[in-house]
């Protein structure tokens, strides 16, 4: 029997938008309001609004709070200050990725906010239950309690001080601020500065009913509603990788490029070994951005060959760029052929087009640092 789909907080707003709705991690979600391309290039060169509700808030609480995240995530927990975010990964012990995700450090002693992605609620929550059972901890899911906005482009500062009434032209780059016992609710507002998309912008949490009434405001000031189309296409343009198509199970963080946020000084952590010794005598595969030299558009799945036909990897991801005007796409290919300038062929059906391993950057982040 089919999983029931769940529905964020915002699921009648975006019906009576006349969203397109599909399932996505579980939920029903808007893909577009208007057309991906238009709601892409607001948030490049204005500022747009995503619900991004379906995704994860998995608090970690206790003594050795901070020993325990440490043991289970990539980067480097220790030394945090109050306020900070870091990007990295939970892996399995053979290197694979469990998730990726954030880690808030809170205000409070001893308490972390994970937050992570919305098809991995249930399965990151038990790893994390099941590897916790060592550490005096307090795991706390509080994924159904909590609603999220990411506001992003451009003017994104100015719209969420003017809407919100609350300061945040501060924050820097991966910081959040706690605000208390906000408007009519009295309700608990974290909003923090990271983004998913290339350009600046917030991520407001708050219980559903809050959310509800931000998403009103921001609609009211003119904010273009975004589906995860455009979330997608923004994402792409800027490297940044999405779990099941650039991570899973089968793709370790050195395979996908970002053994950065992987701390092998730290003392330890889970999947450390086998993602040292991948790194060290390289993986049998790695993830390369390709430029095609034609307008065909790769999709994922498309088997990537060399010109005699021997195929050497495949597509996860792909699009005609909206902002560059270009064909491009992630592949996991063979590491003989992932040095920049290599010369791969894209089997688009029953034809194959010329490409060129590119860095998978394919456009500058404008961040506020």
């Amino acid at each position: 029997m089919e999983e029931e789909l769940k529905q964020t907080c915002l699921y009648d707003k975006h019906v009576a938008l006349g969203a397109m709705m599909k399932p996505f991690g579980g939920f029903m979600m808007p893909i577009q309001y208007s057309t991906i391309t238009d709601e892409h290039q607001a948030v490049r060169n204005h500022v747009g609004m995503f619900d991004v509700s379906h995704m994860g808030e998995i608090f970690v609480n206790g003594p050795d709070a901070a020993k325990f995240v440490n043991h289970i995530f990539t980067n480097d927990i220790e030394g945090m200050a109050d306020g900070q975010i870091l990007y990295g990964m939970m892996c399995y012990p053979d290197g694979g990725t469990v998730d990726d995700l954030l880690v808030y450090k809170e205000f409070t002693p001893d308490s972390y906010l994970l937050v992570v992605n919305a098809a991995n609620i249930d399965k990151d929550d038990a790893w994390i239950r099941e590897n916790s059972k060592a550490y005096d901890v307090v795991i706390d899911n509080q994924s159904p309690k909590w609603g999220q906005l990411a506001i992003q482009g451009p003017e994104a500062e100015a719209v969420v001080e003017k809407v919100t009434g609350l300061s945040v032209h501060d924050l820097t780059f991966y910081t959040f601020r706690d605000f208390a016992g906000v408007g009519s609710h009295k309700a608990r507002v974290i909003i923090s500065r990271t983004g998913y998309t290339g350009e600046d912008g917030f991520e407001i949490y708050s219980e559903p009913e809050v959310i509800r009434e931000y998403w009103d405001a921001f609609i009211e000031a003119h904010v273009v509603p975004c589906g995860l189309g455009c979330r997608d296409t923004l994402r792409f343009e800027t490297g940044l990788p999405l779990y099941g198509d650039e991570l899973s199970k089968d793709i370790t963080p050195v395979m996908a490029g970002l053994s950065i946020f992987c701390k092998f000084e730290k003392k330890e952590f889970i999947g450390k070994e086998a993602l040292e010794a991948q790194k060290e005598n390289k993986p049998a595969k790695r993830l390369v951005g390709i430029e095609l030299h034609d307008r065909a558009i790769p999709r994922a799945g498309y088997p990537v060959e060399l010109e005699d036909g021997t195929q050497v990897g495949v597509v996860t991801t792909g699009y005609h760029s909206i902002t560059l005007d270009k064909s491009l796409c992630f592949a996991l290919v063979d590491t003989a052929y992932s040095k920049l300038g290599t010369p791969l062929m894209i089997r688009i059906r029953k034809k194959v087009f010329p490409g060129t391993v590119v860095k998978k950057r394919f456009y500058q982040a404008n961040y506020k640092k």
